[in-house]
């Protein structure tokens, strides 16, 4: 089976909306890490040398490769990323192979069958 990791960059407030939209749209699973940095377009502001930018996750889901747009889409919805700055950014990755999945197949195909 073909897999994709989609990857989310959003502010941690809107974490679990993501991971509700990523779900809904067939997603098994997710990983998250903590405590990211980054920057867009305008530089985040400091005081007296602190960064005073939003938290932000990472969430990391790997799913059949066929649901993949539309997770992306559901997730760029609930984090309104095409509607605010700086809300977030997600893409996705083609994985070529990937083990650990065994327990996910089951569901993972009776999903995708059911979308054909």
């Amino acid at each position: 089976m073909k897999m994709a990791l989609v990857v989310a960059l959003v502010n941690d407030e809107k974490t679990n909306q993501i991971i509700d939209a990523a779900r809904a749209g067939g997603a098994t699973g997710d990983t998250i890490i903590s405590g990211v940095r980054g920057e867009g377009l305008k530089p985040g502001k400091t005081f007296l040398g602190l960064d005073m930018t939003a938290r932000r996750d990472m969430v990391l889901f790997l799913v059949a490769e066929p649901r993949a747009r539309d997770i992306l889409e559901r997730i760029a919805a609930a984090g309104d990323m095409d509607r605010e700055s700086g809300a977030g950014v997600a893409f996705q990755i083609t994985i070529e192979d990937a083990v650990g999945l065994s327990t996910q197949l089951p569901t993972l195909m009776e999903e995708l069958e059911g979308a054909v």
